[in-house]
């Protein structure tokens, strides 16, 4: 069954106003979200810039929150213009926050503290604490101690809004060590916590003697993913996964410098994205027919990267005249190849948003896709106006009122704020804000 086609929005808006749909408060909503999603995908729609300020630290975005400075000061993005919500004390830079999560209140559970029900920020310091701050006064609710035996760094959602998974730092070889043969076996930890409170379910340790030659690792709903320099991907759970599902292993054809990422899609489908440099594929996992112990993983779809076919053949002649051609391939994450740079998921809207970056002449230009999230189809493609570096870091996300934020590293960072709006005066501008980071010179 191939997408639907588009329906009239004006048609959709004026059955709406006569009372064409039910009243059911789910049938309202989703009436509602897909005129939004009609209007965000019209040719006419547009990106316009409201606000621009600068950091020398990345900045973040969760939720209608900006966050500076490490996470020590937070400001609105909700209101037209952004608005300062609270600034936590100036800290050591041992102290300094190096990565966060946004913790929301489950509904219908009832929970030990008033301040519980309100969201709370689950962040990770330098010096290994666990902290869970007040979304509102920076207030700190909860703190744990980790371990002095690694450096943790990151923060992901294993089961979302329930379990965390906090991955060390990679462990390296000294210079002695290396000059002598000897290899570090283990390449880093992943420590697994029950939120609220913070309660220690396990400490994973990624050895090389037991995954082989493993580039890295992390966990998502229950599955260990281990990724190596070939792009191959295994995927292990604690019942032995690979050994019940066929499949298990998936591989990225590319030839690139950067690692392509695999995780659990975040539309609690099922699917998994796996995206390299010049392709996305979303997969799925399904029983084996008549055998519901086994399962398998095969593509939904696929999304490729708009390129030319760019493989030089050089031509020489030998002294007796003999025409000898040679050829060589590109990197697949070559600069001057369209190259996907991010891939967000918006779950109000069903709507796939990736960011593609092209090396033109000296600078780089990027465009903002969304694709229907059920096929892979293009819905729509914005340019983005402003320049982009091309091999920095990069990432983004979204929220309910369609906000993205791109962050570039370096050693600082300007911050673009733009809102999406629609051609014709009779429609109210929707609250779509862009947000991006680009390096300083």
């Amino acid at each position: 069954m191939g997408p639907t086609r588009k329906s009239n929005v004006c048609r959709r808006l004026s059955r709406r106003a006569l009372g064409f749909f039910a009243r059911d408060a789910g049938v309202v909503q989703r009436t509602n979200l897909g005129i939004l999603r009609e209007l965000v995908c019209q040719e006419s729609t547009k990106f316009k810039n409201v606000w621009t300020t600068h950091s020398k630290s990345p900045i973040a975005y969760e939720r209608g929150r900006i966050y500076f400075d490490n996470y020590r000061c937070c400001v609105s993005s909700v209101a037209s213009e952004p608005k300062k919500l609270y600034e936590m004390p100036k800290c050591s830079k041992s102290e300094k926050i190096e990565d966060a999560l946004l913790w929301e209140c489950p509904v219908g559970e009832v929970l030990p503290d008033p301040s519980d029900y309100k969201s709370s920020l689950i962040a990770l310091t330098a010096h290994n604490w666990l902290l869970r701050i007040s979304t509102t006064t920076g207030k700190i609710l909860e703190k744990i101690y980790l371990a002095s035996y690694c450096k943790f760094r990151y923060l992901s959602w294993d089961t979302p809004q329930e379990v965390i998974a906090v991955k060390s730092a990679q462990n390296k070889s000294s210079a002695v060590a290396r000059q002598a043969g000897i290899q570090q076996p283990i390449l880093l930890y992943l420590a697994v916590f029950q939120v609220l409170p913070f309660s220690l379910i396990g400490i994973l340790e990624i050895n090389k003697r037991i995954f082989g030659n493993v580039t890295d690792a992390t966990l998502s709903h229950g599955i260990l993913i281990v990724m190596y320099s070939s792009g191959l991907v295994r995927l292990y759970s604690f019942q032995a996964i690979t050994e019940q599902a066929k499949n298990g292993i998936q591989e990225m054809e590319c030839c690139s410098l950067e690692s392509d990422w695999i995780y659990f899609h975040p539309d609690a489908s099922g699917r998994i994205i796996h995206v390299g440099p010049n392709q996305i594929k979303v997969l799925k996992l399904n029983e084996i027919e008549n055998n519901s112990s086994q399962h398998q993983i095969s593509e939904d779809f696929v999304i490729l990267a708009n390129r030319e076919n760019k493989n030089e053949n050089l031509v020489t002649v030998t002294a007796s005249g003999r025409v000898v051609k040679k050829s060589f391939n590109l990197l697949d994450d070559d600069p001057e190849q369209e190259t996907f740079k991010i891939v967000d998921y918006e779950d109000e809207l069903d709507l796939l948003s990736v960011v593609a970056v092209t090396q033109i002449d000296a600078e780089g230009k990027a465009h903002l896709d969304f694709h229907c999230n059920e096929y892979g189809t293009l819905l729509k493609s914005i340019p983005l106006v402003e320049s982009w570096d091309v091999v920095s870091r990069n990432d983004g996300t979204q929220n309910y009122e369609f906000s993205l934020w791109v962050p570039f590293t370096g050693k600082g960072v300007t911050f673009y704020l733009s809102r999406l709006v629609y051609a014709g005066d009779h429609m109210k501008e929707v609250i779509v804000q862009y947000m991006k980071q680009n390096e300083l010179s």
